[in-house]
């Protein structure tokens, strides 16, 4: 993921009349491949009627004809352009290309994903130790936290929660992405749902509810999901990998995690935090935060009284 900010060229936004306009798949050039993910493959490419650049979303040419497939793009494309909120990623046209394949585009997010983030502090790296200090890794995990809040009270859950889908920009704005995997309250499972490794989510950072199918999936989902990032924002380490995807779940299922603290006993790692970090990850949703603002407001009284007291 880059960071470069693009130019805005005089040619791109002058005011005179275009010689050409289409509405069609037409005005996107220089279609370029970005990266592929699951059954999906990312393309930057130019809008030429306004002259910017954007992000395409397809299937990857081998599920153009899996309807299931199909209908998870247009539910992804349908809830992101519901949520309105600076953490989210804008929506711009969902649309067929030349050949009647389907698309949607949206805002190209520039940045680097916290999972690099971290891995520059694992290897304590000067430059990321300095630019992101407890303080800041803080401020990044409310800004996904509100997020999500905003998410849950729209009723939607995102379901796959993880520093990869977390984007953090040159100039402090943090951006949740990837919400292929959320439902809207009430939705029913689909077919592809019904093993723990064809289920929804990411196996390191799956809540136990996720991983046993057996109970109804709610906003404490994410609240675990973001519990997990935390840890690993302290810690540095993923608080569950198994040596495979069984074992990890098993981890999840049964298995209390180690405290960060002991986990990183070289980092400055609070005890008030390591306790909020580790009560979002309670095998219990009962004994979760019950809200993913619950969950936030907690984080942000000890952030503030932390820096009040100079000690963060």
């Amino acid at each position: 993921m880059s960071d470069r900010i693009p130019m805005v060229f005089v040619a791109d936004v002058e005011g005179q009349l275009p010689e050409t306009i289409s509405n069609s798949f037409q005005k996107y050039t220089r279609i370029t491949p970005l990266k592929a993910g699951g059954k999906g493959q990312l393309f930057t490419c130019k809008d030429t009627n306004l002259g910017r650049q954007v992000v395409l979303k397809m299937l990857r040419p081998e599920f153009h004809e899996d309807r299931v497939e199909l209908r998870r793009l247009i539910r992804e494309a349908k809830i992101t352009a519901q949520l309105s909120h600076p953490a989210t990623v804008p929506m711009y046209e969902l649309g067929q290309d030349d050949k009647g394949h389907w698309y949607f585009s949206m805002k190209r997010i520039l940045g680097h994903t916290l999972f690099d983030i971290i891995v520059s502090l694992a290897k304590r790296e000067p430059t990321a130790e300095k630019e992101f200090d407890l303080n800041r890794l803080l401020s990044i995990l409310t800004q996904v936290g509100d997020a999500l809040a905003y998410a849950h009270a729209s009723g939607v859950i995102h379901r796959d929660v993880k520093p990869e889908n977390i984007i953090v920009g040159r100039f402090g704005e943090v951006t949740l992405i990837d919400w292929g995997s959320a439902k809207v309250w009430g939705m029913p499972n689909e077919v592809g749902d019904d093993t723990p490794e064809e289920r929804t989510g990411t196996p390191l950072y799956m809540s136990p509810e996720q991983v046993d199918g057996r109970r109804m999936v709610d906003e404490r989902t994410d609240v675990y999901s973001l519990g997990v990032v935390m840890y690993e924002m302290m810690a540095q380490r993923e608080p569950f990998r198994g040596a495979n995807i069984r074992e990890t779940f098993a981890n999840i299922t049964s298995k209390e995690p180690i405290k960060p603290s002991e986990a990183a006993p070289h980092r400055f790692i609070p005890q008030e935090l390591e306790r909020i970090c580790l009560k979002a990850m309670a095998r219990n949703p009962s004994d979760r935060f019950q809200s993913m603002r619950t969950m936030m407001d907690v984080i942000n009284e000890y952030r503030n009284n932390a820096l009040l007291r100079g000690s963060l």
